[in-house]
């Protein structure tokens, strides 16, 4: 009788054993196919956003289409023969339907990008597909799962600085005057200073890590990221550039455009500033920073006023933006410099009697009358070619690593009166001061304005949308959720 119970549970330790193998196999094949998936999952996410954030970068450059940007995403997929293929997941391919471009709402209002990609844009969407082969577990039915991923990309939005960005604002006699536009129904200066507004609520003063940016030294952060100063044409006596900032009775005290150009004058206002907003995520710029006091006042009001009493010449102000640029990169070695320029592109200095074929009088006092040219070098002005020589100013700063936006605000269909070899536009003029095409901005709406003056590759016009614009491309392309409106 025990013989037979020992017999019988030699049985059922049989059974049980090979009831715990199956289990033990079935676990272990569970557990290698699920690690192959979750590998081929993240390597299909990781390519999936690099193809979207690839596509994003390629959609907001100059004469991007959706054939280019759809091309680009391509190329950055897992498809066989592409840049992120992996022999892990061979089979790789686009979602039907996909990549999108979209139009986002709050890429818009979060980050400033206006939808001027390809087909009215600011967003991509990418999908891809794999079929993950299956090994332990075909016994329990199916050789193969399908996996997807999906990425969701802004064009701009991700920090690229630090920046020192040097703002060039016309206040000649013309700003005063009225632009009855629907894009501001304004004068044009008031105008123009709403749309630096823009850009200082949308640059980083610091780090996005710190609810604060912390003391203020001298208008700067200890952690200052992108910095800012605001120069201005004519320029003004040094001891009286603060009445642009402080709001008083008074205004700066115009001078000409001496050459050589006095150390008792300036054509900067303020400083490089990063104390215009006391955090990366502040709603609000601070009214306590003489940036925005000048640009936007202490209660509401701009401190800055049109200063007129001289013509335009701004070949001077670009060679003086792009030497306080150079000195603020020596302090930053890794910052970028941005000059900004905006002006209705006519330069119309003059000069009412000379001596010695030298300009003694009037609006450039020791300038050239037969020259035509321009030294940044030097400083060497003269009172022919001052489009051109504008031109040549601009093209040093560029060779030297700037990029310059020009903004032709109230640019008109004539101009450029001493430009006769070649002659030139005012609009052409701030074309060709800008870096590159897509550098290149025109409110050709405002009152006055050359309807032709358009850009080519910027088709924003509002003062407004033009500074958030550049602000957005300020910044690289950057991933958000893929339920983002």
């Amino acid at each position: 009788m025990n013989r037979n119970r020992q017999h019988l549970r030699r049985g059922q330790v049989l059974i049980v054993m090979a009831l715990a193998m199956t289990v033990l196999f079935g676990l272990t094949g569970l557990t290698y196919d699920v690690g192959m998936i979750y590998r081929d999952r993240d390597i299909l996410n990781a390519s999936t956003s690099a193809a979207a954030l690839a596509g994003a970068e390629a959609m907001g450059q100059a004469g991007a289409t959706s054939t280019s940007t759809n091309a680009v995403i391509t190329t950055y997929s897992s498809a066989s023969g592409d840049q992120n293929y992996s022999s892990f997941i061979s089979g790789a391919s686009m979602v039907s339907g996909y990549p999108k471009l979209l139009c986002l709402n709050t890429v818009t209002s979060v980050f400033g990008v206006q939808c001027y990609g390809p087909s009215s844009s600011n967003a991509v969407q990418v999908a891809q597909q794999a079929t993950v082969p299956l090994t332990f577990l075909r016994i329990f039915g199916g050789s193969s799962v399908t996996i997807t991923a999906k990425a969701t990309a802004a064009m701009r939005g991700a920090l690229a600085g630090p920046f020192n960005i040097a703002i060039i604002l016309d206040a000649t006699q013309s700003m005063n005057s009225s632009d009855s536009a629907s894009n501001c129904s304004s004068t044009r200066i008031s105008c123009a200073l709403s749309g630096i507004q823009i850009l200082l609520n949308s640059l980083a003063p610091c780090s996005p890590s710190l609810s604060t940016c912390g003391t203020v030294t001298s208008g700067n952060v200890a952690n200052s990221v992108d910095r800012v100063t605001l120069l201005t044409f004519p320029g003004v006596t040094a001891a009286t550039a603060k009445d642009d900032y402080n709001c008083g009775s008074t205004n700066p005290t115009a001078v000409a455009y001496a050459t050589p150009f006095p150390n008792t004058s300036t054509y900067q206002l303020v400083g490089f500033s990063s104390d215009y907003r006391t955090s990366d995520t502040a709603g609000s710029l601070n009214t306590s920073s003489n940036l925005v006091a000048a640009v936007k006042g202490k209660t509401g009001t701009p401190c800055m006023n049109v200063v007129g009493g001289f013509g335009t010449y701004y070949a001077q102000v670009i060679t003086a933006a792009q030497s306080y640029l150079a000195a603020e990169q020596a302090l930053f070695p890794l910052s970028k410099n941005v000059m900004i320029l905006i002006s209705d592109g006519d330069a119309t200095a003059s000069c009412s009697s000379s001596s010695h074929n030298v300009c003694t009088a009037g609006d450039m006092p020791g300038a050239s009358t037969t020259t035509g040219t321009y030294s940044p070098t030097t400083g060497a002005t003269s009172t022919l070619q001052e489009c051109h020589q504008a031109i040549t100013a601009a093209q040093a700063a560029v060779t030297a690593g700037t990029r310059i936006y020009a903004v032709a605000y109230g640019a008109e269909a004539s101009g450029c009166a001493t430009d006769t070899s070649p002659t030139i536009t005012p609009c052409q003029t701030m074309l060709q001061i800008a870096s590159s095409s897509s550098s290149f901005f025109s409110d050709y709406k405002a009152t006055g304005s050359d309807s032709s003056c358009i850009s080519a590759s910027q088709p924003v016009t509002a003062l407004n949308q033009i500074f958030q614009v550049i602000s957005g491309d300020l910044t690289i392309a950057r991933l958000v959720p893929n339920g983002t409106t």
